[in-house]
């Protein structure tokens, strides 16, 4: 598989970069960001672009992938709400315009636990998110999925990782055991995506108990 993946200067990104290159069904890797991630492998390319907005549809660096991995994204706390919307909405629809949908290419949206589908909550993140996976799964992709993930453990020799989860490294794997329905790891968030990219699912919108369950099967 050749796949594309965004915000690998990000925690759950980067985790996903990693196993992927690690990964035998993965031959080749485009990591679109707006810095560099730092890493270098045999299969990786990087591709820096300061503003996913800016990219035009049917990018030509964009074309002829197998899956695009968008684990890219901002919090919503402290951000107004229309700034929000552009960072998330706006640009994900952007960047998936970019890759021209078409039907040999999967996109895999990380959204998460509590995005609202309905688009009608009270949460405007929730709502947002709920809103950006509907239209990218309306879009003629082979298959569109949102990616409902909870914590995350990451991946070996991460280099982004949020500043509490290294504060909390030692309490996870009690947390882990107390509350395993909330857990999955970055290995399997990565191979459940190149799963679902090669298989499908009857159901676009993935829990952690379908990325735990699908990688258990890899």
């Amino acid at each position: 598989m050749r796949i594309i993946i965004t915000g690998v200067t990000g925690m759950i990104g980067e985790g996903v970069l990693l196993e992927c290159l690690k990964d035998e069904r993965v031959t080749e890797v485009l990591a679109v960001s707006r810095k560099s991630s730092g890493h270098t492998h045999p299969k990786l390319t990087e591709y820096l672009v300061a503003d996913f907005l800016d990219l035009n549809e049917n990018d030509p660096f964009l074309q002829d992938y197998d899956a695009c991995f968008f684990c890219a994204g901002v919090s919503s706390v402290g951000m107004k709400e229309m700034d929000y919307y552009r960072n998330t909405y706006e640009t994900t629809l952007a960047f998936a315009r970019a890759i021209s949908p078409k039907e040999k290419c999967s996109f895999m949206y990380v959204s998460g636990v509590g995005t609202d589908s309905s688009e009608a909550g009270s949460l405007n993140w929730a709502r947002v998110k709920g809103k950006t996976e509907n239209e990218l799964i309306a879009m003629p992709f082979k298959a569109a999925f949102g990616y409902r993930i909870g914590a995350v453990v990451p991946a070996d020799g991460q280099k982004f990782v949020l500043s509490y989860y290294r504060r909390l490294k030692w309490i996870i794997p009690i947390f882990k055991k107390l509350f395993p329905k909330s857990f999955s790891t970055a290995r399997e968030i990565a191979s459940s995506m190149m799963y679902f990219a090669q298989h499908g699912n009857a159901h676009p919108i993935i829990h952690i108990k379908d990325i735990r369950k699908v990688a258990t099967l890899t």
